[in-house]
């Protein structure tokens, strides 16, 4: 018996189907279930045509669970204190736990009461608001959760229209199958504008009650809720009565929802806002300049922005934590001293003008006006002030603050510079001025012409310690630190010194100061070089005496004998001519008639105290990112040990040196030690009762144009230059030893002050033999002693390159009455007159 074949499946289901069209035509013949049918079709393509529209080419809500919002960056001294923040946006980012719950409520009051209920939308609220507006010919109104301002302000724009509430509706519900509750309020807790500059609760808090969320009062909680609706016009003073009303109003909220009682409330509701007029930034305000240059070079390591979230380490917006080597104090030191110093210059010489080259707007709104200068002064009780109006014998003076004074016309009686009038007849209205208020009268201020830079660095690592680029960066933001080149006079003299000794001249070596003449061909033909003051030679000397009394004759006979490339060359291994470049080898240089910053200067001494070792200038020791990753360190050496969680009981690790070496280290010991001489008995004795181991070199270039000193300890080395800028003659007393000196002495009393007394360490091999500083020979049967005057010194050779000749002590007294009698003439002496104009013209004055 044969088995039946099976059923043909397409026809089987073909069968059920007719047989399911057959059961249902009866329905689908009635009308009202076309209708339906239809309804409901259209429905779901409109549905599909919403999302092609409206949800398409939103962003994806799992972005969020990446999300990083805009941090400032944060800028921290030498010793971990908080200086400085950059940043477009202040904010602080905390977790849903760090903020108080009734602060949390108070959110939830203001703006979203049903949030933890409801799935990102609230529908109820979405009905009332469209009947609200239909109605209402003013603003449209909205009904938007927490969840839909949280994906407006992270997702979309500011956009005022309807399709963009569509698009806040979808990514709200995308937003709520991603993030938890909490998650989400935690976003909207750090993200929302609240006014003053101020995104996030924390930062708000800060900028109106100078409090951190954790220290707020019930209604200061309530006051920060309300500003999400209008933080412009509940923040100022003239709405204080409107910012009452509304924060009360929240307050009922609060107790009408159960997240207070009814004491609570009251309590709260009869407090006064209690808002602070302005909040400064809780950094110290100190190192102007120092700041601008890291920001400057974090930025060039950087970058500026996020570029669309691409770049989460930009300086503005990736919450970076920065370690400087800024050192506070010894920054207030140097800026009381460059400002004192350049005062000094210019006192006397009449008022050099107002602060702003063009006069503001002083009518409505000067205040405003005067803010967006950002001009400002940090010098004693000096202050930044507009001239608003001038009449009879007085000004009427504004100052940043909205506060008004009055300047006496007696009180500005300095005169013009360049004017046969007074300063008071020469100031107009909108003309920025510096004033003084003393004894509850304001009195006319001058901010020097003249200006300058200022360095300090540790020698043994590269740190820069303090650096004043001006007299004040609100008022000039040119850094002369680190941007002007300028002309370092006799400060290079070490340089073409240390190429001699390098080249086996010593200290002791005899070098003929008397006159000096190259040929350079036909077309320049015979320059001759001079010293300094038309001095006239003091014959065969040592170079410590020639370098001591700063003797150009005797500097650039070394140098020629050394040869101007291996001059140059020095200058360049030292870093004091320009990354990648050299010097000409001419001998004028040898002079420091090459451009030169006092940063890349200070950095060579430094380079010298540190027994010849490479340094370069640093102000980052490190970079961390907002999670604390170390993302950039400007010591990158190795160290076994160092991060042990527990000390083993072993010496404290160490890492390994790995500088190259930029000189040899006996030269540039020699070098130290022949320039302490120069403290001691040459042109920087000023610095003398310091009395410490100190070496240092005065400079004065052509003009003179500017004048500088450069030195300092074994611990601190620092610069200072002085001059305008645009060059122009200082004036002929004008010297390095009398204007530059000083104001390192000024500050090297202060910043030394707590600092050991720490002697020049010589390197291994070098030999200290008693010498003659006079004639350079050997000595035996005297011993050196503290006085700086005495014959007999302690000077290093390499070995065997001391002298072989020796002289007794009846010789040293000769030869010191020699010296006294050879002193005595050199100085009334006339100088030899020049045998070449165009050169003297070029280069006069150099010392």
């Amino acid at each position: 018996m044969t088995e039946a074949a099976p059923e043909n499946f397409s026809y089987r289901l073909k069968r059920e189907a007719s047989g399911l069209l057959d059961r249902l035509r009866p329905w689908w013949d009635k009308r009202w279930v076309r209708i339906l049918a239809w309804l409901g079709l259209a429905g779901l393509l409109g549905l599909l045509l919403i999302w092609v529209v409206f949800a398409r080419n939103l962003p994806s809500a799992d972005t969020l669970l990446t999300y990083e919002p805009p941090l400032p960056t944060n800028v921290r001294a030498i010793d971990g204190a908080p200086v400085h923040s950059y940043a477009r946006e202040r904010r602080v980012q905390l977790s849903f736990d760090e903020y108080p719950p009734l602060l949390v409520n108070s959110y939830l009051a203001a703006e979203d009461r049903t949030f933890f209920e409801h799935g990102g939308l609230d529908y109820p609220g979405i009905i009332t608001a469209i009947f609200t507006n239909l109605t209402n010919s003013g603003r449209p109104i909205g009904a938007s959760t927490i969840t839909q301002q949280v994906a407006k302000n992270l997702l979309l724009t500011n956009e005022l229209s309807y399709v963009r509430k569509v698009k806040e509706a979808f990514l709200a519900k995308r937003i709520e199958s991603v993030l938890t509750k909490q998650q989400i309020m935690e976003l909207y807790l750090n993200q929302i504008a609240l006014g003053r500059n101020s995104f996030g609760v924390q930062a708000a808090a800060r900028a109106y009650f100078d409090k951190d969320v954790g220290d707020l009062q019930l209604h200061e909680m309530a006051f920060l809720a309300i500003l999400p609706k209008a933080p412009s016009t509940y923040s100022r003073a003239s709405n204080a009565d409107k910012a009452i009303a509304r924060r009360n109003w929240v307050l009922g909220e609060m107790k009408r929802n159960g997240f207070i009682d009814e004491a609570q409330m009251q309590s709260a509701q009869a407090q006064p806002l209690g808002l602070l007029p302005y909040v400064g930034r809780r950094e110290q305000r100190v190192g102007g300049y120092f700041i601008e240059e890291v920001r400057r070079q974090l930025i060039e390591k950087f970058g500026e922005s996020d570029d669309g979230g691409k770049n989460r380490n930009s300086v503005y917006s990736g919450g970076l934590w920065v370690r400087t080597s800024l050192a506070p104090a010894m920054q207030e030191y140097m800026t009381e001293a460059l400002r004192a110093g350049l005062i000094r210059y210019d006192r006397g010489k009449g008022w050099s003008g107002p602060i702003n080259k063009k006069p503001i707007e002083v009518g409505e709104g000067w205040n405003r006006n005067l803010l967006a200068t950002n001009v400002g002064i940090g010098y004693q009780n000096w202050e930044a002030a507009v001239v608003l109006s001038k009449s009879g014998g007085s000004a009427e003076l504004g100052f940043a603050n909205g506060s008004t004074g009055t300047l006496p016309s007696g009180n500005a009686q300095m005169p013009k510079r360049g004017t046969g009038t007074s300063a008071f007849q020469a100031m107009k209205p909108g003309d920025i001025i510096a004033v003084e208020k003393q004894g509850g009268v304001y009195s006319l201020r001058n901010i020097p012409e003249i200006s300058g830079g200022m360095v300090a660095q540790n020698p043994h690592t590269g740190q820069v310690l303090a650096m004043q680029g001006g007299f004040d960066s609100r008022i000039q933001s040119y850094n002369r630190a680190t941007q002007a080149e300028r002309q370092p006079g006799s400060t290079f003299k070490p340089i073409a010194y240390s190429a001699a000794l390098d080249s086996g001249m010593t200290p002791a070596s005899i070098i003929v100061d008397g006159p000096f003449c190259v040929y350079q061909g036909a077309r320049l033909g015979q320059k001759c070089f001079r010293n300094f003051g038309n001095m006239r030679g003091a014959g065969p000397q040592t170079m410590r005496w020639g370098l001591e009394q700063s003797r150009n004759l005797m500097t650039v006979r070394a140098a020629s004998q050394t040869g101007m490339d291996k001059v140059v060359k020095t200058a360049a291994a030292l870093g004091v001519s320009q990354p990648g470049k050299t010097y000409p080898a001419v001998l004028a240089i040898a002079l420091g008639a090459g451009d030169t910053t006092v940063m890349r200067l200070t950095n060579a001494y430094s380079v010298l105290a540190n027994n010849g070792k490479a340094l370069s200038p640093s102000l980052i020791d490190y970079v961390q990112d907002r999670r604390g990753k170390v993302i950039f360190k400007a010591d990158t050496r190795p160290c076994e040990r160092c991060n042990m969680k527990d000390w083993d009981g072993k010496a404290m690790p160490r890492p390994p040196l790995r500088r190259k070496q930029a000189l040899d280290p006996m030269t540039a010991y020699q070098m130290v030690h022949m320039l302490e001489g120069v403290v001691q008995r040459g042109t920087a004795t000023v610095l003398r009762d310091l009395n410490r181991p100190i070496f240092g070199k005065t400079g004065t270039s052509s003009g003179p144009t500017n004048v500088w000193f450069v030195g300092g300890s074994a611990d601190l080395v620092a610069g200072v230059y002085m001059g305008f800028d645009q060059p122009r003659p200082m004036g002929g007393y004008a010297q390095g030893g009398t204007l530059a000196a000083p104001i390192f002495k000024q500050f090297a009393q202060k910043a030394m002050k707590d600092m050991p007394v720490v002697p020049f360490r010589a390197p291994e091999g070098l030999r200290m033999v008693r010498i003659d500083r006079k004639s350079g020979r050997k000595v035996f049967g005297a011993w050196p002693t503290d006085d700086p005057k005495a014959a007999v010194i302690w000077e290093a050779f390499k070995p065997e390159s001391e002298p072989r000749r020796s002289i007794r002590r009846e010789e040293v007294a000769q030869a010191k009455k020699a010296e006294d009698r050879a002193a005595a003439a050199a100085g009334n002496a006339t100088a030899r007159p020049a045998t070449d104009s165009e050169f003297l013209q070029s280069q006069d004055g150099i010392y």
